[in-house]
């Protein structure tokens, strides 16, 4: 019997001590988990602030986009407003002229060795330029206007064509 409850003793020794084993790996599992754990948090207060910081930016987007919109809005409203202004003022001044005649340019002259304007001879020094508008004429340097690629015209086309610039 003595030996029995001495085996029945070191059974349970040998047990108790591999409870504890047990209860050790254990509680360095759990503190490995509360690790983990503590981290997990950590990074969800993380991807929290970051996510209501990406919200708040996009709102203040979303405002300025709309106050973008607005502005470009009233912009497109001022100039629909200017361009029918524009219009009505186009169709005054087309009533206003819509009875004046305009002078046609007179015809060239059939010398073709003299300015179809002021009758000038053309010579080694003076120059003949075609009328690039309307009467087709041949006139000097003094006669004529530059009008860029199109070449030169008589001041009366050019008049007629740009009568603003008169």
């Amino acid at each position: 019997l003595p030996q029995r409850l001495a085996s029945l003793a070191a059974a349970a020794r040998e047990e108790t001590w591999q409870s504890r084993q047990q209860l050790q790996a254990q509680q360095q599992e759990v503190a490995r988990l509360q690790e983990e754990l503590s981290r997990a948090r950590q990074d969800g207060e993380r991807w929290a602030s970051a996510l209501q910081r990406a919200q708040r930016e996009a709102l203040e987007r979303e405002a300025m986009r709309g106050a973008e919109q607005a502005r470009q809005q009233e912009l497109i409203r001022d100039m629909k407003e200017r361009l029918l202004e524009l219009l009505r003022e186009k169709d005054a001044l087309w009533q206003k002229t819509e009875g004046m005649d305009t002078p046609m340019p007179s015809p060239a002259p059939r010398d073709p060795g003299l300015c179809s304007r002021c009758h000038k001879d053309f010579r080694l020094l003076s120059r003949r330029y075609n009328c690039s508008r309307l009467c087709q004429g041949k006139v000097c340097h003094a006669c004529s206007t530059d009008v860029g690629k199109q070449g030169r015209c008589c001041l009366i086309c050019y008049q007629q064509r740009y009568p603003q610039a008169t």
